[in-house]
């Protein structure tokens, strides 16, 4: 019989940011994400390992020309700087989905990937109303602010408690 895996106790989470805090045409910017070499591979032989992923050679004769990043590897990278720069401090309840998706160049070995975040709209949930949806569109940029990724969705956001 083997043991069950510990669990951590759940930590102690500040909100600074409630569904009121994101108000239609909100605009948050924030990352400075290096891509390196390293976190390419990883990813890729983990998750994504097509050839251009993980192989020079093979990267060199695919339509990027060089070794390139999983696009669900720059998702995954984007949910990080989402995270740091906001989502953990905030009444962050998850998502419904993603409406949509594109990866509109690719990343590179070197690239700094920043992310631009404009709320569309905002709306309470109307079968929970201490629950509120934003719709949201996320662009993500490199270092010469060419634009690598472009996602848009929902999320849910505990409402501002009564004082």
């Amino acid at each position: 019989m083997s043991e069950a895996p510990p669990t951590a106790a759940p930590a102690t989470r500040t909100i600074r940011w409630y569904w009121e805090d994101f108000p239609v045409g909100n605009l948050r910017e924030f990352g400075a994400m290096p891509v390196t070499r390293e976190a390419i591979l990883a990813f890729a032989s983990q998750f994504d390992p097509q050839p251009f992923h993980l192989d020079d050679m093979a990267a060199e004769a695919s339509l990027f020309g060089q070794l390139s990043a999983s696009g669900w590897h720059t998702c995954a990278m984007s949910m990080r700087m989402m995270c740091d720069a906001y989502l953990l401090e905030s009444s962050s309840l998850g998502s419904p989905g993603i409406d949509s998706l594109r990866w509109t160049k690719p990343v590179l070995v070197g690239d700094v990937l920043s992310v631009r975040m404009t709320v569309l709209e905002a709306r309470p949930m109307k079968s929970r109303p201490t629950v509120g949806l934003i719709l949201s569109k996320w662009e993500v940029l490199n270092q010469d602010l060419d634009l690598v990724l472009t996602m848009q969705g929902w999320g849910m956001f505990g409402r501002r408690p009564a004082p």
